[in-house]
Parts: C-alpha cells; sequence; structure tokens
C-alpha cells in the first residue's frame, strides 16, 4: 500500500545518504601510520564462498555501476588461477585509493585441489607477486623469477577476511573445517589481524536500523554467525554479513552501503594490526 511505499522510499533515501556519506569516508582515506603507503586484505574461502565476487561489487560501488573484472566461478571449480591484487579505484575522481584486495585459488578439502597450503605463508608475508600463476599441487619457489625474496611492511597482508557462504557453513566438511584452524595457526603466528565475511545472505537490507547508524546483526542469522564465529575462533564483532552483486544490472543504495560497511571495519581492523606493531 501506500504506506509501505512511503517506507520504501524512505530506506532508499537514507541509504543513499549513508552510502554517500561512507563514499566521502573511503575516498578520504589514509593508512593511520606513514610506513604503509596502502592496506593490503586477503580473502580466503572455499571454492564458491563469494570471494571474487566481493572484490567486485567493492569497485562496483565507487565505480558508480557494475563491474566483474574478478572472474567468478562456480561453487565447483575454482576459475580464480592467478593471485591477484587489485587496486581499488574511485570512480568520482579517478584516483587510485590506499588500500587493495588481494584474491587467490578457492580452497578445497582435498590435497592437491584449490589454494596450495604451502602457497599461504608466502602470500601473507608479501613475497607472492601480483598475477602468479597458482598451482594447487607446487608451491611458488624462491627461484621464481618475480618472487619477492625481501618484502617489506606494505607488501605484506595486513587483514585476512574469511570468506564463507552463510547457508552452507553447517555443511563444511571436517577437513574443511581443520583445513581453516591450520590457515588460522598461520595467519596468528604471523601477527595478522582477522575478520570473517559471511555472504549470500539474502534480504540481509531488513536489518539495516531506519537511520543506518547502527548495523547490526540481522537476527535470521544469529545462529549460524555465532556457529562461524566459533569454528574460527573469531569475535562476534569481528564477523560481518554482506550480499554480493551476482546477477544484477543495477546498483542498490541499500548493498551500497552494507558493502561499504564491512570495507570500512575490515580497515579499522587492520589498523589495530599496526597499533600493535612494535
Amino acid at each position: 500500500g501506500i504506506e509501505d511505499d512511503i517506507n520504501y522510499i524512505s530506506k532508499i533515501t537514507g541509504a543513499t545518504k549513508h552510502r554517500d556519506s561512507l563514499l566521502v569516508e573511503l575516498g578520504t582515506y589514509k593508512p593511520c601510520v606513514d610506513f604503509v603507503s596502502e592496506i593490503r586484505i586477503l580473502l580466503l574461502g572455499p571454492i564458491g564462498s563469494g570471494k571474487s565476487s566481493f572484490i567486485n561489487s567493492v569497485k562496483s560501488v565507487f565505480q558508480g555501476r557494475l563491474t566483474r573484472q574478478a572472474r567468478v566461478g562456480s561453487d565447483v571449480t575454482s576459475i580464480t588461477e592467478q593471485y591477484r591484487i587489485y587496486p581499488i579505484k574511485d570512480g568520482r575522481h579517478g584516483k587510485y585509493l590506499p588500500f587493495r584486495l588481494c584474491d587467490s585459488m578457492g580452497l578445497h578439502e582435498k590435497e592437491g585441489v584449490g589454494l596450495c597450503m604451502e602457497d599461504i605463508p608466502y602470500i601473507l608475508k608479501g613475497c607472492m607477486p601480483d598475477r602468479y600463476q597458482l598451482n594447487p599441487s607446487r608451491p611458488i619457489t624462491l627461484s621464481h623469477p618475480n618472487f619477492i625474496a625481501s618484502p617489506s611492511l606494505k607488501d605484506r597482508i595486513h587483514c585476512v577476511a574469511y570468506v564463507l557462504d552463510i547457508n552452507s557453513i553447517n555443511d563444511l566438511s571436517s577437513k574443511m573445517v581443520a583445513k581453516f584452524q591450520q590457515i588460522q595457526k598461520e595467519v596468528l603466528s604471523y601477527d595478522t589481524a582477522c575478520v570473517l565475511l559471511l555472504t549470500k545472505a539474502t534480504n540481509c537490507g531488513e536489518f539495516l536500523q531506519g537511520n543506518f547508524s547502527n548495523m547490526d546483526k540481522p537476527m535470521t542469522f544469529q545462529s549460524r554467525i555465532m556457529d562461524a564465529s566459533k569454528m574460527l575462533n573469531i569475535p562476534i564483532y569481528n564477523t560481518f554479513v554482506a550480499e554480493n552483486y551476482t546477477s544484477e544490472w543495477e546498483l542498490d543504495p541499500i548493498k551500497d552501503t552494507q558493502i561499504l560497511f564491512v570495507l570500512r571495519q575490515m580497515l579499522r581492523v587492520a589498523e589495530d594490526f599496526f597499533e600493535d606493531l612494535p
């Protein structure tokens, strides 16, 4: 009815205002330390969890149009075969922003399939070059012509975002859970910040508050959020829910707001990493 239309228009108007505020904040963002020019966020997750889709979604919001630079695969086969470091361009001003999203091959429970576990330390330390051709059964070697032998702090990963399909959390095999926990130990050994991103949450915009000042967790997903948080031992306050752009043709200000909020929180978690440096 008319009342529903008024509520919808009000919500879209509020989302647009909050999205534009986040765009300004992120468009003028600078890392809190002078010795790092850009923050690098690595997305890790099973094949088909939405890593590449999240990168495309972030790039789309800043471009003001849907873009699909990162190739997206299926739930069975990882289409990402290279390690990629994606810069984010602010379409309004044409400048590159001081943060990058790093994508890799999806994880798989079977050995010799998906991202090679031995590659992960090299990625975390910043030794792996952009566009390196990943091999599930053979990790990068020091003899590779583009291997970064002496990475600086700016080359390394500053925040790891574990990406999971919120609808498949309870379907993860014990082997996949064990692989995640093994990776988490590796990440923590480097004192790298980490967050948990749950994707494919339909109707996620319903949990946004009317004034968009408080973006709480959706009640319908609370049990799954808690299960995922417990599985990876990542606090609830560093666990986020998002709905990526997948088959849409136009941007949605509510979804934009959600995506930008998650990105901003990732950057804040990364800054905590810098604050904890000796």
